[in-house]
């Protein structure tokens, strides 16, 4: 193989990544970023979770193209963490794995921030007040 980026032209035929594959690599990748409390699924993802089946591409939507991906990540942070500087570690963090695993260009990760983990400890004291 010569270049990375022409994955799907090897000599014995051609390589597809599914958009199933691409979003749990991107998942995987933001979950280990420390300040991740999780990824935000839908109706669909806490369904799949009712049923035992753990779903590593919840919150994830992904666009793949040919040669280039761009990835769309929705994600609960834990309180008190600095969320530019934890957006910017799972960017990073998923841009690498996609580029390392496919081959695949990442042309955006954009992050939705859906909400924050307070601590239970914290809501308790919440209440009390």
């Amino acid at each position: 193989m010569e270049n990375n980026s022409q994955i799907d032209n090897l000599q014995y035929g051609q390589v597809k990544i599914s958009d199933d594959v691409v979003a749990t690599i991107a998942g995987l990748a933001a979950g280990e970023v420390e300040g991740i409390w999780s990824m935000s699924g839908g109706i669909a993802g806490n369904i799949t979770d009712l049923f035992g089946k753990k779903n590593l591409s919840k919150g994830v939507k992904v666009e793949v193209g040919e040669e280039e991906a761009a990835i769309d990540l929705y994600l609960v942070v834990d309180y008190g963490v600095k969320i530019p500087d934890v957006a910017w570690q799972v960017q990073e963090n998923v841009k690498n794995a996609i580029e390392t695993m496919t081959g695949l260009k990442v042309v955006e990760v954009n992050i939705h921030v859906q909400g924050v983990n307070i601590p239970k400890k914290e809501k308790e004291v919440e209440q009390e007040e």
